[in-house]
């Protein structure tokens, strides 16, 4: 049986807290990886520490969202960044955007999966109308998901709710999911939240998990996570 796969959310900017976070997450009933968003990897020697990091899942969350040309540079500017496996783009920067940067990615490294970051899991439907969409969220995010797919990219990051309907239009594509919570975990800023369980139910093929793992005791947490699921 394959190891459910989590990438752990080191959300801080210190070294010494995420080499604590990769140490104490160790098991060998899942399959652990890491994910670096903006916090960490605009800190001076963020992007330093990831690059040396030994791991085979390691997702660097930049979010990248401007016009083509610039999002292609960007993602060239990693190069270096050989252990990267996943990096994030956002789906509404749009189709050419999209396919500049999976053009470039595979051009610095073969195996980097790109991702298409679709609805934030921290929108309500209420939410994205004041920034000015009129359709809802699950209409919104099956476009985005297509458009990715169209565009080349190796899956798509939603949440665990779309993931339902979405694991058959992103066949043989990753879909990873955050906003992810144990029981008893405070929602905190996510408005779409699910189980780890539920996630994986609904087709799921990752999910990202932050402050339910890494706040408090980690072993523990660990522990609470390999129940749930």
């Amino acid at each position: 049986m394959k190891k459910p796969k989590i990438f752990i959310a080191c959300d801080t900017t210190s070294p010494k807290l995420v080499r604590k976070i990769i140490s104490q997450s160790k098991t060998n009933e899942l399959n652990i990886g890491y994910k670096f968003g903006l916090e960490f990897l605009y800190t001076k020697n963020g992007r330093n520490f990831v690059s040396k990091i030994k791991n085979k899942n390691i997702f660097a969350d930049y979010k990248i969202s401007d016009i083509p040309s610039t999002s292609s540079a960007a993602i060239k500017s990693l190069k270096d960044l050989k252990n990267l496996s996943y990096i994030t783009v956002h789906v509404s920067s749009g189709y050419e955007c999209l396919k500049a940067v999976r053009k470039i990615a595979k051009k610095i490294n073969k195996k980097l999966k790109v991702l298409g970051v679709t609805v934030l899991t921290s929108f309500s439907n209420s939410s994205i109308r004041e920034i000015g969409h009129t359709r809802n969220i699950k209409d919104l995010v099956k476009r985005q998901a297509l458009l990715a797919k169209s565009a080349g990219l190796d899956g798509i990051v939603c949440s665990g709710h779309e993931a339902i309907f979405l694991k058959k239009i992103c066949k043989n594509m990753d879909i990873i999911t955050p906003g992810i919570r144990l029981k008893g975990d405070n929602n905190s800023d996510q408005k779409r939240v699910i189980s780890p369980k539920d996630a994986f139910k609904n087709g799921a093929t990752a999910i990202v998990m932050g402050r339910s793992i890494t706040k408090g005791n980690i072993k523990n947490n660990i522990q609470k996570l390999i129940k749930s699921l």
